[in-house]
């Protein structure tokens, strides 16, 4: 998400997490805010792409989860116990520095679930090429038509509110991602213990990446990506029994928890498949078939494999395909969008915002038919989607720091320490430093896939983050007074709830 971060919303194991003010308050300890964190944040998808820096992918988990991670994680709690009712973006930079701004943030919340749909929805057609013919991962009309079956079936579903069948999604997310991530790090462990032939032997100098051309460096994007949505932790701070003491704890417990499991995943990966053969979307399916394989298992362990993996990212698609479009509702009620994409059918579900999403997500799709490989196409997506999702963790920042400044009085049961301003600009500073240097990066090809001349694929991403960011701006140049919605759908809007009684001035915007 996740870009995740609206599909974990959605998750089934945070949904109790992010639920609103009114709903029943239960406390917990250190340890089960960490489960949470850990359930919405760790993904197989990101594994391969880290995969290529072999034994440096740990310096970059390390370095990702310090300039990221942590400072993400602080930021977020202050955030969402100051404003309870926020619950997101939209109101966080509302609150610091209005609505136009707030609605810019949230519009990066959803454009970047856009582009991110084509990434995961390729990740889901290799895999299951993998249970019939293994050499259609590489096959960019076979990965395009599967990508846009699934994901317009996935929008019709919504349309008619068939996701209500779809209970089924808890099981499988279990199956579907616990079980591969244990298989992964288990036949990783034996691997390395058992002597066998390793495709990234190690030593003391590999620990650290080369730099001597930032084309090595790139794929630190993807770390950040995997990273994103760790403001779950910050929703669900409240709930614990101390908060100054336990929230701090618990943020410690998941950084461990996500650093070992991503790290020992991702080097599983690089034992068996060279990084010269290593496909961005496959690369998942690639490990296990090399450890089947080597193994004497057979091609059916690999076929299963396929179809745990596939399930549980077709179920995870089915709990976050209606996320973002609901997140920008919120801003449409405040008269930021044109009317022609309010309309929400009897079942709640906003229609014009599915088919807006529908059709932009289908020309990123189409990228794949362009670019000179698979892999290629995967990784541009991947980073726009990284920048677009920094872009707005900027904002978030920044509307932190200087809501210690014109909101000191507001209550917030969680406070970064260090002072009135110095810690809030310590940690927001770390975070804001870990993405703009991902931003950055993503500019650049990375090495060893291949990629149109440096100059071109530059202009072709900062064209892609100019495309995405000027609707907002163009919107708030033709708004109309009539552009505001008269009569907001109550479920989407959650109108029905009062302002918390510990936030200061008017009452807050709806939660998104």
């Amino acid at each position: 998400m996740p870009a995740e971060r609206l599909a974990r919303r959605r998750h089934p194991v945070v949904r109790q997490a992010v639920a609103g003010p009114q709903a029943k308050k239960r406390l917990v300890g250190p340890t089960g805010i960490a489960l949470i964190t850990v359930a919405a944040i760790l993904t197989l998808r990101g594994f391969p792409s880290t995969a290529e820096y072999g034994w440096a992918s740990i310096f970059f988990y390390v370095v990702g989860a310090v300039f990221f991670f942590i400072p993400l994680s602080f930021v977020a709690a202050e955030l969402a116990t100051g404003w309870p009712r926020a619950g997101g973006m939209f109101a966080w930079v509302s609150a610091a520095f209005g609505p136009r701004s707030g609605f810019l943030a949230v519009w990066f919340d959803w454009i970047e679930n856009v582009v991110w749909f084509p990434t995961v929805l390729s990740f889901v057609a290799a895999t299951i090429a993998y249970m019939f013919e293994p050499s259609l991962a590489n096959n960019k009309w076979y990965l395009v038509i599967v990508m846009l079956v699934v994901f317009w079936g996935m929008t019709l579903a919504n349309f008619l509110g068939l996701k209500n069948i779809l209970r089924f999604n808890n099981a499988a997310v279990v199956v579907g991602t616990l079980i591969p991530i244990a298989l992964l790090i288990a036949l990783g462990i034996y691997w390395l213990v058992s002597g066998r032939p390793n495709a990234i032997p190690f030593h003391a100098s590999k620990l650290l990446p080369s730099f001597s051309s930032i084309d090595n460096l790139v794929f630190f994007a993807g770390v950040l990506l995997g990273y994103a949505g760790v403001e779950m932790a910050g929703y669900s701070a409240k709930q614990l029994k101390n908060i100054r003491r336990d929230y701090p704890r618990a943020v410690a417990a998941s950084t461990v928890l996500i650093l070992v499991l991503s790290i020992l995943g991702t080097l599983a990966i690089s034992f068996v498949v060279p990084d010269g053969k290593l496909s961005l979307v496959a690369g998942l399916m690639q490990a296990f078939q090399d450890f089947f394989t080597r193994l004497g298992i057979g091609i059916w362990a690999t076929k299963v494999m396929a179809a745990l993996v596939g399930l549980g990212t077709l179920a995870l698609i089915s709990t976050w395909m209606l996320g973002p479009s609901e997140g920008v509702y919120a801003a449409e009620g405040s008269g930021e969008l044109p009317p022609e994409l309010h309309y929400v059918n009897k079942r709640h579900v906003p229609v014009a915002m599915l088919l807006a999403q529908g059709a932009l997500g289908t020309l990123f799709a189409l990228l794949y038919l362009f670019v000179p490989g698979v892999s290629t196409g995967y990784w541009m997506l991947t980073a726009l989607t990284t920048q677009l999702t920094v872009l707005m963790y900027i904002m978030m920042f920044s509307a932190a720091i200087r809501l210690r400044y014109t909101e000191p009085g507001t209550s917030r049961p969680y406070r970064i320490p260090g002072g009135k301003y110095l810690g809030m600009w310590v940690v927001a500073g770390m975070g804001t430093l870990g993405s703009l240097f991902g931003l950055i990066l993503g500019l650049f090809p990375p090495s060893g896939i291949a990629h149109w001349p440096t100059a071109i694929y530059v202009l072709v991403m900062l064209l892609g983050i100019l495309v995405c960011s000027v609707p907002p701006f163009l919107a708030d140049i033709f708004k109309k007074p009539s552009w505001r919605i008269t009569h907001p759908d109550p479920v989407l809007l959650d109108i029905s709830e009062e302002p918390p009684s510990d936030t200061k001035g008017s009452a807050a915007p709806a939660s998104v």
